[in-house]
């Protein structure tokens, strides 16, 4: 588990911006469990690639027409359970992160791994989400 001190600025960093924690089991299922769309970003420490996916999540949500009915975040290796509980949902996907998935009444309709945000700028993770919001919400 990463410590408190480095993790809490990167909560914040989507926190601050209206995203909700999920911070237990049953919070991933009572929101993945309601209508509409749900956007989940699985935060991560990860300079190469989280240092682009949290600013591109941002960018899609502030600058997209259509967005999701809820923003919500887990951060892996220090929300361990509710971690592990998105990526229940999250198969065939294997574990990543950072990671952004979006869902549509309960099921996943668009993913973006690990892969797809590692060297890419955060206006084509913000492209990409804003492509599936269009799409999906």
């Amino acid at each position: 588990m990463y410590p408190a001190e480095l993790v809490l600025p990167m909560k914040a960093e989507l926190t601050d911006n209206g995203f909700e924690e999920l911070l237990t089991p049953q919070a991933v299922e009572d929101a993945l469990a309601q209508e509409g769309t749900t956007l989940v970003m699985i935060n991560s420490v990860c300079g190469c690639s989280a240092g682009t996916a949290r600013p591109g999540a941002l960018l899609a949500v502030n600058n997209s027409d259509k967005k999701p009915n809820r923003l919500t975040t887990v951060f892996a290796g220090f929300d361990t359970e509710a971690v592990q509980q998105v990526r229940t949902h999250l198969l065939p996907y294997p574990p990543s992160s950072p990671a952004i998935a979006l869902f549509k009444d309960g099921n996943l309709v668009h993913m973006i791994e690990r892969h797809d945000i590692e060297g890419r700028p955060a206006q084509l993770i913000a492209a990409n989400l804003e492509a599936a919001f269009e799409e999906y919400c």
